[in-house]
């Protein structure tokens, strides 16, 4: 019983923590939008996937950073509507 209350707390500690580890209320769509932005922002760190991507797409990499910015503002596009309990 004690190992379960351990972990628990431990897994409470880290989604206090870091927000990409969602929580109990976490919803598919905020979810989602974190992975999505994670990655997008990995994208952006990691220069070699920059010049990747503005090879394949035949862009400036000014411009596919811009267009990666971009859709870091809504990744998935626009949240859904709320359902009043």
């Amino acid at each position: 019983m004690g190992d379960r209350y351990n972990i628990h707390s431990q897994l409470e500690h880290l989604q206090s923590k870091y927000i990409g580890t969602g929580h109990a209320d976490t919803t598919k769509y905020e979810w989602l939008t974190n992975q999505h932005r994670d990655s997008l922002a990995s994208y952006l760190g990691h220069y070699d996937m920059l010049s990747y991507f503005s090879v394949a797409e035949n862009e400036s990499k000014a411009r596919i950073r811009f267009n990666i910015m971009e859709k870091m503002l809504q990744p998935c596009g626009p949240p859904p509507e709320k359902v009043e309990d």
